[in-house]
């Protein structure tokens, strides 16, 4: 198992140049399976490991939250970045202080959103939000400046999808000392390609929610750094799960039984054999 010294070192340079995937598994099993597939960092999904408890997203408590992130970065020899919603606070005493848990649990990377959860006003005005970033930058600096930041401009997600207003925050992100940039919810080749080069030179991170038609190679040609899909492999498990308790549910039918990894393949690959793919 790598130090965790080691996994930082390694996640920043997967930054330097190129484009990864990096996916969100939500729990121990579908970490070491991912790892098992041969990608080079993971992603923990703050939507993922909510449904898992039977919560919505965003209602995972702090302590919950730092404890899952913990055993996640402990399942796996990969780097390890956290979803980490928006700190667990609203003032910037209190991100920082967040921060500092969430680095002491061995991510290799964290995240910091400005959305606020209210309806009414769902992002942090600009200010208060470049205070959160910096405050999350010194918490950073201060447990020795190796954990990579992110910065969140959530607008795509919370119904203010300007994209002049994405890349203002953005580079107000980076200039507060995020490391890589992120514009959850943009979709399009021009809105990519326009976030990409207002982050630059720093790397963007891209989400892909669905299936917009776009390949790693798209994104990567794009300029595309790093690539995660949130909770969405979570809510793939979902639906396969949804379909085929309703249709035993109303029709008394188990056809979609079907599609079920085999006991012996699932088995063996925790047992140990490493056949599974």
């Amino acid at each position: 198992m790598p130090t965790i010294a080691e996994k930082r070192a390694k996640f920043r340079k997967l930054h330097a140049a190129g484009c990864f995937v990096i996916p969100n598994p939500w729990d121990i099993g579908t970490t070491r399976y991912l790892q098992h597939l041969g990608f080079k960092a993971l992603a923990t999904t703050s939507a993922g490991f909510a449904f898992s408890r039977g919560l919505p997203d965003a209602a995972v408590s702090r302590d919950d939250m730092l404890a899952h992130i913990a055993e996640i970065v402990a399942a796996t020899d990969l780097p390890v970045n956290a979803d980490f919603e928006g700190g667990y606070a609203q003032a910037p005493e209190g991100v920082a202080e967040s921060v500092r848990l969430c680095v002491g649990t061995g991510v290799a990377g964290l995240s910091i959103e400005d959305s606020t959860g209210d309806k009414d006003k769902p992002l942090y005005d600009l200010d208060l939000a470049v205070a959160r970033m910096k405050a999350a930058r010194a918490a950073v600096d201060k447990a020795g400046g190796d954990v990579l930041l992110t910065g969140r401009a959530e607008c795509f997600l919370v119904g203010r999808p300007d994209l002049d207003e994405t890349v203002r925050r953005l580079k107000a992100y980076s200039a507060a000392g995020a490391d890589c940039l992120y514009a959850p919810g943009i979709r399009t080749p021009e809105q990519i390609a326009a976030v990409v080069k207002a982050a630059a030179p720093k790397p963007v991170n891209m989400l892909m929610p669905g299936a917009l038609g776009l390949t790693v190679s798209d994104l990567e040609a794009l300029g595309v750094r790093r690539i995660s899909v949130g909770g969405t492999l979570a809510r793939v498990a979902w639906g396969a799960f949804i379909r085929a308790a309703k249709a035993i549910a109303s029709e008394g039918r188990f056809d979609a039984f079907k599609d079920a990894a085999a006991h012996a393949d699932t088995n063996g690959f925790f047992r140990g054999d490493m056949k599974t793919r």
